[in-house]
């Protein structure tokens, strides 16, 4: 049986020291490696390649071109007030292009308008609900 002077726990502990000394070693190479070395200087030469672009202006004399329709004109929603012709207030909404076809489609409705503005689009604060519980108390809720 061979004798052995050095302890397994000695033993253990060299073989950590000898991992992390290689380790440290690594990391201190490798760092000066990275730290030490100076950029090198790249050539600053401009290179402009002209891209090969041929626009086709023959669509515009197809007829599928030709036979194009223009979009409908955005409509929008305008408010009114209006008397009616035996003198009763009537209110309501009308959705046309402008506010002129808006007065003329009143008109022909048969109204005389006191009233026409444009209705605002969206809300002040688009984050509350559209619709909210309103709690009653007793002393309301008996009127």
């Amino acid at each position: 049986m061979a004798v052995v002077f050095i302890s397994p726990k000695q033993r253990q502990r060299m073989f950590f020291v000898g991992i992390t000394v290689v380790f440290l070693l690594f990391l201190v190479v490798v760092s000066f490696g990275v730290f030490l070395v100076k950029p090198q200087i790249a050539p600053s030469v401009l290179v402009f390649n002209k891209p090969k672009v041929d626009i086709n202006m023959s669509v515009f004399d197809s007829d599928q071109f030709k036979n194009l329709q223009l979009l409908p004109e955005m409509e929008t929603q305008y408010s009114y007030k209006a008397i009616t012709s035996n003198n009763v207030v009537k209110t309501g909404f009308v959705t046309a292009t402008s506010l002129d076809q808006a007065r003329t489609i009143l008109q022909g409705m048969g109204l005389n308008v006191t009233e026409l503005k444009e209705v605002d689009i969206g809300r002040a604060d688009p984050f509350i609900p559209y619709y909210t519980v309103v709690n009653q108390t007793p002393s309301t809720a008996k009127k």
